[in-house]
């Protein structure tokens, strides 16, 4: 419709019959919306905006190949990554254009937490916490990409979509993408730190049917012990 408005069509009628699809629903509409004032200048203007558009997507087109050619090498490593819930393509590309596949250089999942300033600084004295929770300064792009993927994984019907929802109840949506992103960090660790290994979601029902059980039998037997009892269990026949 566009092009036809540069070529010189001023047609409504016409004009809206080159919907497509879905458009199709909306003709009279589309009529209504192309009555009104087009001149050729308009069309110049309209030309150069859309040349520019098609300009700016073959760049994107010629960098995504060049993305694709990088991360040859590395593609079996960013597909696990994929597998995370959250992480798409293009956050698995930047987790390891940031970090790497060589996790030699971190001992452990928390040295790279750590590494990425992905882990609040909270100090505590006297019962008191102290701190705004703040991660610090990192690395900014690794550190945006874990926040968007942090807060995609809290739109799913998985145990670190559950754990978003859970942190952010009690504590605010800030504390939870840091937490789910230390989590997201935490499973890429053990991901490239062994290539045989694969994500497996433990569920989203995993607080209610593992963790809260465990949480409520240690809470009987503390209060118990508190009266002054001795607390033996045995499982029920």
């Amino acid at each position: 419709m566009m092009a036809a408005l540069i070529a010189g069509q001023r047609d409504p009628k016409v004009l809206a019959q080159m919907a497509r699809s879905r458009l199709r629903t909306k003709i009279t509409q589309l009529e209504d919306a192309f009555v009104g004032r087009f001149s050729e200048h308009h069309g110049f203007l309209l030309a150069k905006m859309l040349s520019r558009v098609d300009a700016i997507t073959a760049d994107i087109a010629e960098v995504n190949q060049r993305i694709e050619q990088q991360i040859g090498p590395f593609g079996e490593a960013a597909h696990r990554l994929d597998e995370i819930p959250g992480v798409g393509p293009a956050t698995a590309h930047v987790i390891i254009a940031e970090v790497g596949v060589d996790m030699s250089r971190f001992p452990t999942p928390a040295h790279l937490a750590s590494w990425a300033r992905f882990a609040p600084g909270v100090k505590e004295s006297a019962g008191k916490s102290k701190g705004s929770g703040s991660t610090g300064h990192g690395n900014s792009y690794l550190a945006r990409v874990l926040g968007e993927a942090a807060v995609a994984a809290g739109k799913t019907d998985t145990f670190l979509g559950e754990r978003y929802r859970r942190i952010a109840r009690r504590r605010g949506n800030r504390r939870a993408i840091v937490a789910v992103g230390r989590s997201i960090l935490t499973i890429v660790w053990h991901l490239l730190n062994d290539p045989a290994t694969r994500f497996n979601d433990i569920g989203s029902d995993f607080y209610d049917t593992r963790v809260n059980p465990e949480r409520r039998k240690r809470n009987h037997i503390r209060q118990l012990e508190a009266l002054g009892y001795t607390v033996t269990l045995a499982p029920a026949t």
